[in-house]
């Protein structure tokens, strides 16, 4: 669903009631404020949400590109919340996960961190970012794997992950690391060529939820864009549908 940002209150999901821990994932990588990332304010909309009918533990987690500490960017992008755990991703135990599809398009396993695995429902919040494509709620689970194991050379990153074609590698992560909701914070859209601190920002004032697939290519066509890792998950949904 497409909410006006004006009007949005988060109305959590039935399933939400039921849940003993809730991760949300923000895109948190930078010490750069809304829309390079998720804003504080909309993660405490989510989170007051959840506690309206729940009283699940509530995880915030992400990790940064260089593989550093991210609590110094949680606090100065004023990430404070009550009761709320705050998570390096780098702290985590990391499991290697089979992809699940048959004929895989890059990846055939990802190192998962076990706090995702261990709970009990996903929520993926990203910004509005535009770099050639749009890359929302399911390109933003890429910072959940550890650089560790996927940097290439000493800059850090996912560089080898970029290699193999990104596109099909977040399709492939898609499958292999489902989320169960995405959130795609559109009150602004961040248009950049490959620095987001030097892009030009358009506002737009909605806020788009749903399951991550269907809510990714609603923004998406809304902005008239077609990210190729939404083509490959179309695709590629009867591999499991045959199981």
């Amino acid at each position: 669903m497409i909410f006006k940002d004006s009007e949005f209150v988060f109305a959590p999901p039935p399933q939400l009631s039921t849940v003993r821990r809730v991760l949300i994932k923000p895109c948190a990588g930078y010490s750069l404020p809304y829309p390079v990332t998720t804003s504080p304010e909309i993660l405490n909309t989510i989170v007051e949400g959840i506690r309206k009918v729940s009283n699940a533990d509530i995880i915030i987690a992400d990790g940064t590109p260089s593989g550093e500490s991210i609590y110094p960017i949680y606090q100065a992008l004023g990430y404070d919340f009550r009761h709320v755990l705050m998570l390096d991703i780098r702290d985590s135990i990391f499991v290697e996960v089979e992809n699940p599809l048959s004929q895989f398009l890059a990846v055939p396993n990802f190192w998962i961190p076990n706090v995702v695995l261990r709970s009990d429902f996903l929520i993926s919040v990203s910004p509005f970012k535009v770099c050639r494509t749009a890359h929302l709620s399911i390109a933003n689970l890429l910072s959940l794997l550890p650089v560790t194991k996927y940097r290439k050379g000493k800059p850090g990153g996912w560089g080898a992950l970029y290699e193999l074609g990104i596109e099909r590698v977040l399709a492939d992560l898609y499958f292999t690391m489902p989320f169960d909701l995405g959130i795609v914070e559109a009150r602004q859209k961040l248009f950049y060529t490959d620095d987001p601190a030097k892009g030009r920002v358009e506002e737009y004032g909605k806020i788009c939820v749903g399951e991550p697939y269907e809510i990714d290519h609603e923004a998406s066509q809304l902005a008239e864009l077609e990210p190729e890792h939404l083509r490959l998950i179309d695709e590629n949904k009867s591999q499991l549908e045959d199981l």
